[in-house]
């Protein structure tokens, strides 16, 4: 009998405790998680999944609970920018865990509970009586826009842009103008990432649509004399390091193309709003996420996992990249992509004689994990003696060996300690790694080949010097670098090397410009196939969709790039591959540069180009859309009985 009133007793008080007092518990211990996960590296396969399983779990449960109560809540004093903060924090774990898995559900979920705050106006109430409660917004709308970019829902990114313009002039007015330069820092950086990813760049996602793209079951197979294993693309670093380079937060221009490129387009996510996006001027009112039209396709492979790597030191960078090589499954290969300068530089003495490159970078920057804004002011301009030679000098000497080229990973006086060499990628080669190196000396790595601990490198290097892009305005915002382009959206690259814009261009052009080049790059990936010249480093790797796109698209950008007038026949402004690749898919061979002369020929520029001597459009024109002879034999030899 006492031992029933014990426990009766027990109820009664824990009934009594208030629910205001339940949530300020639930709220502490979140806090106390969240702070343990949030500045947790972006990299590692799984060794923080446990982490945020149990910080999201106490956050569904203080999420639940104050739904629940609500009013109680209220009455005990619980203001509405207290639940925004739970709604904020719970995307920004869906967020930070997508950047962990590349898992394009997470990103959704971040966009629907963002957006829910926008909507719901959590942050409104009393935000200019509160400096801190008008920070919070601005950090809002900063994560919000973060996510928009990434997701690609561009109405919504300029409706936030126009917020956080007209918060930070009214907080500049209402409160300290010092305690808000940062953020006007933050909206110039926006601005110029906009004005750098024009419309023209989104006229089609970046990422692989299976509405335009081949489902991978239909991709032709790689002979299996050549091929000796099928890879497949488990892990992704992107970095880069630029002087001022357009950027927002840490996810530069040219970063930001290359992540979309290795990912799923999610079913239905661009077409939603994209005939309304494209063309307009204005910031039309942002509409809600169907959520349930953008599911990805469950049959599809999931995507690559990418580090972001913005501004790392050299030792971070190694570190990061040792950690993906241990974890990485045994099917799997990475892609490494650099966007550096590699000017030569001062001299460091060594053992071969071989100059070390010492360059000098620097830029503000906005932390893309914790959110939080600083500056770097390191700030010089950089070295512009170049190297000597042409082609980078290597030699061995007893286990080391010595490089005259290298990437810059940081400034000017702290010679090789900021320099990444191709030496320095070698212990790595155990694994397989796919590299593409947008730098002005991407040409030292083709020293690398021959020195592999095992696996052959496939590369993709860049030219090492700018192509002369046509444009009647000079003053041109830079709209990234037009290797990187060509990579992600090549039939814009095309159209920008020939000074042509969004406005410049019929869409009926566009899209028949886009068939035939969709249509040879088919045809480029089934000549590769069928190759018994095809180097077993490039026939392992398309099998999967994400690298054979790349490398396709190099193919193109090879061959434009070697025939256009003003680059013809200059060997600096022609990217190159390693391994080399089939003379078929060589922009000496007729049937390239027939690819080139009949895109071309659709934006009336063929004149653009240098072709041999034979090489001539067919005659035959039908409607208001110029189409190839139905009957003449298609770019690689095979007959064809409909129009492109």
């Amino acid at each position: 009998m006492s031992q029933q009133n014990t426990n009766t007793n027990s109820s009664s008080n824990s009934n009594v405790i208030p629910v205001s007092e339940v949530y300020w518990s639930l709220v502490d211990k979140a806090d106390k998680k969240f702070s343990k996960i949030r500045d947790l590296p972006y990299y590692q396969r799984n060794r923080y999944d446990t982490y945020f399983y149990k910080v999201f779990k106490v956050y569904t449960q203080l999420w639940k609970f104050q739904q629940e109560n609500r009013q109680k809540l209220v009455e005990a004093g619980l203001k509405r920018w207290e639940i925004g903060e739970i709604a904020s924090r719970i995307a920004q774990l869906y967020f930070g865990q997508y950047m962990r898995t590349s898992e394009a559900s997470y990103l959704l979920e971040s966009y629907v509970f963002y957006e829910a705050v926008l909507t719901r106006e959590y942050f409104k109430e009393g935000l200019f009586q509160d400096v801190n409660l008008a920070t919070k917004q601005l950090r809002f709308l900063a994560r919000f826009l973060m996510v928009c970019l990434v997701l690609n829902r561009r109405e919504m990114v300029h409706h936030l842009v126009n917020q956080l313009k007209i918060l930070v002039d009214e907080c500049k007015r209402t409160f300290q103008e010092t305690d808000f330069k940062e953020w006007k820092l933050v909206v110039q950086e926006i601005v110029r990432f906009l004005k750098a990813d024009v419309a023209f760049m989104n006229i089609r996602p970046l990422r692989y649509s299976l509405l335009l793209d081949s489902h991978p079951d239909s991709l032709p197979h790689v002979l299996s004399s050549v091929a000796r294993r099928n890879l497949r693309l488990r892990d992704v670093i992107l970095s880069s390091y630029h002087h001022n380079e357009v950027k927002f937060s840490e996810l530069t221009l040219d970063t930001f193309r290359m992540l979309q490129c290795l990912e799923w387009e999610p079913s239905g996510s661009f077409y939603q709003s994209c005939s309304a996006r494209i063309g307009q001027n204005g910031a039309p009112a942002p509409s809600r996420m169907n959520f349930s039209q953008d599911i990805t396709d469950p049959t599809l492979p999931p995507n690559p996992r990418k580090a972001i790597l913005y501004r790392p030191s050299v030792t971070h960078f190694i570190a990061v990249l040792a950690t993906i090589c241990e974890e990485l499954p045994p099917d799997g290969i990475i892609l490494i992509y650099l966007s550096a300068s590699g000017r030569g530089g001062l001299s460091i003495s060594s053992p071969s004689g071989a100059g070390t490159c010492i360059d000098t970078k620097g830029n503000a920057a906005w932390n893309f994990q914790s959110h939080s804004v600083y500056s770097d002011a390191t700030s010089a301009s950089p070295i512009s003696s170049p190297c000597d030679g042409s082609n980078p000098s290597t030699e061995s000497q007893g286990d080391c060996m010595y490089y005259s080229g290298c990437l810059q990973f940081g400034t000017r006086g702290s010679g090789g300690i900021n320099c990444l060499y191709p030496c320095d990628f070698v212990p790595f080669t155990r694994r397989p790694l796919f590299l593409v190196i947008d730098s002005d000396n991407s040409e030292a790595f083709k020293a690398i080949v021959g020195a592999e601990k095992g696996e052959p490198v496939a590369m993709l290097l860049s030219p090492s010097s700018s192509s002369p892009i046509t444009s009647a305005d000079s003053s041109c915002h830079p709209c990234g670098s037009l290797f990187t382009i060509f990579l992600t959206a090549p039939l814009q690259a095309f159209c920008l090397l020939l000074g042509l814009s969004g406005s410049d261009i019929e869409m009926d052009t566009f899209n028949e410009a886009e068939k035939l080049l969709s249509l040879s790059l088919s045809d480029w990936g089934l000549a590769l196939t069928t190759s018994d010249m095809l180097n077993p480093v490039w026939a392992q790797t398309l099998s999967d969709p994400f690298l054979r796109r790349l490398l396709l698209r190099f193919i193109f950008c090879q061959a434009v790039l070697m025939l256009y007038a003003p680059t013809f026949n200059k060997k600096e402004f022609h990217p190159t591959c390693m391994p080399t690749l089939p003379v078929s898919v060589l922009p000496t061979n007729t049937n390239s540069q027939m690819v080139v002369m009949r895109i071309a020929s659709v934006f009336g520029a063929v004149n653009n180009f240098v072709f041999s001597e034979g090489v001539v459009l067919p005659e035959n024109r039908y409607g208001d859309v110029d189409v190839i002879d139905v009957k003449l034999m298609d770019t690689f030899g095979r007959n064809i009985y409909t129009p492109f």
